[in-house]
């Protein structure tokens, strides 16, 4: 009889207390965030972050600050499908890493069909540079720098005239890149690839805020604030393109929606699958 009792009785779990979650979720963002309050606007803007080095099919060490491409993928998958999203603000700050998988974050970058700005802040170096110039406008901190130099290989090394050949020819994809979407030529882009004498331990060239912009490998010198402007004028424009075929954003029908006092609408369209903020950088062939 007791056990029956017992089985039947109801478990009543103790109502947390929501004071003591405010503090934990306070305290977590203190600790990863460095601040107490962090700002969650609704933005149809999304920032992807390229930091520390680029990692590709290698690993590198844990004590490495790390962007790992098979992370940064799908987050502009997601981002192209999110009709919420409407525009791509890109952030680098990176000493560069795999070439091949820099290369395949330029090129989802590039064929992206909404607005895409790229902002170097700190520095945009070796394979950051392909990156950087693969957005639909580039920008550059009055500061920042971007290191051009030709890619390296580590690891093993056959001496054959083949891996030369394969060095030349990957060197070559990064150089095509950069010149076909920057108003640098593949030309003046090798001459400060291969200048000797300014780099005390690699041949090449760092070029600092203005100096980019003068070689045409970047658009304008400026920050977040002008990278923003720049990007919400695209928006507009792709927006009134959208319109006069016939279609017009998610957002934008939120945004009339909230303007004109009523409920944002709703298009029954379910927005992209999910986007998890990025990690970080990695190594491999430079």
């Amino acid at each position: 009889m007791n056990e029956q009792l017992k089985m039947e009785t109801p478990i009543h779990e103790p109502i947390p207390n929501e004071e003591a979650r405010r503090n934990a979720v306070a305290t977590q963002a203190l600790v990863e965030l460095g601040q107490t309050a962090v700002p969650t606007p609704e933005s149809n803007i999304f920032c992807l972050t390229i930091i520390g080095q680029i990692e590709g099919h290698m690993l590198l060490p844990p004590q490495n600050k790390t962007t790992k491409y098979e992370h940064v993928i799908p987050q502009l998958v997601a981002a192209e499908q999110n009709a919420k999203v409407e525009g791509l603000l890109l952030v680098l700050n990176t000493v560069g890493g795999d070439v091949e998988a820099g290369l395949a974050i330029a090129e989802m970058i590039s064929s992206m069909s909404k607005p895409t700005v790229t902002i170097v802040l700190g520095g945009g170096h070796s394979i950051g540079v392909p990156i950087a110039v693969s957005g639909n406008y580039s920008i550059i901190a009055e500061t920042a720098t971007m290191t051009i130099h030709p890619i390296r290989m580590t690891g093993l090394v056959i001496s054959v005239p083949q891996t030369f050949d394969y060095l030349d020819k990957m060197q070559e994809r990064v150089v095509k890149f950069v010149a076909r979407h920057s108003g640098i030529s593949a030309d003046n882009f090798k001459e400060l690839m291969f200048k000797t004498g300014e780099l005390s331990r690699d041949i090449g060239t760092t070029l600092i805020g203005e100096e980019a912009v003068k070689h045409g490998l970047i658009d304008a010198v400026g920050g977040l604030g002008e990278a923003l402007t720049e990007l919400n004028r695209r928006i507009g424009e792709r927006r009134a393109q959208n319109t006069q075929a016939g279609r017009v954003p998610i957002m934008a029908q939120a945004m009339q929606g909230i303007n004109q006092g009523v409920q944002p609408m709703s298009a029954g369209v379910q927005p992209g699958a999910g986007m998890m903020p990025p990690m970080g950088p990695g190594g491999g062939v430079q």
